[in-house]
């Protein structure tokens, strides 16, 4: 589920959190040129962030958008970005924000390639391509 950018800052904003109820950033992929401060990147399993997109609202950056059914259809959940094609930021302290919301987790759902294929520069790649996907956890 993606939530509007209005509830995130709401559910965000709010006195108490817990991890089951604060969103879960999620795209495709992360620019490095955003890292600006300590991260731990660790690969992790798909039932990971599936468990995780089961409890959580998902704040989504996702850019490809011929790749989003697939996801979508693989994780069971709607990674539809509120926007095309969302763009990150940095708050003052170097945590990556979206919509107004800065996040301290952020999750990564990368598609891997059929063998051989190589998008070409520009190229959204169609959902046929995939034949995987790679998931990675970054925390600040």
């Amino acid at each position: 589920m993606t939530l509007p950018p209005a509830l995130l800052r709401q559910r965000m904003n709010g006195t108490t959190h817990t991890a089951a109820s604060s969103p879960i950033l999620l795209g495709s992929t992360f620019p490095l040129s955003l890292v600006r401060r300590q991260v731990s990147i660790d690969p992790a399993s798909l039932d990971e962030l599936r468990a995780e997109v089961a409890v959580r609202p998902v704040a989504s950056f996702w850019g490809h958008a011929n790749s989003i059914a697939a996801a979508n259809a693989m994780l069971g959940a709607d990674v539809t970005p509120s926007t095309t094609r969302p763009a990150l930021i940095l708050d003052p302290e170097g945590f990556p924000s979206l919509d107004g919301v800065i996040f301290t987790e952020c999750w990564v759902l990368s598609p891997e390639y059929v063998p051989g294929y190589r998008p070409a520069v520009g190229e959204e790649v169609a959902a046929v391509k995939i034949a995987g996907w790679q998931v990675l956890r970054m925390q600040w």
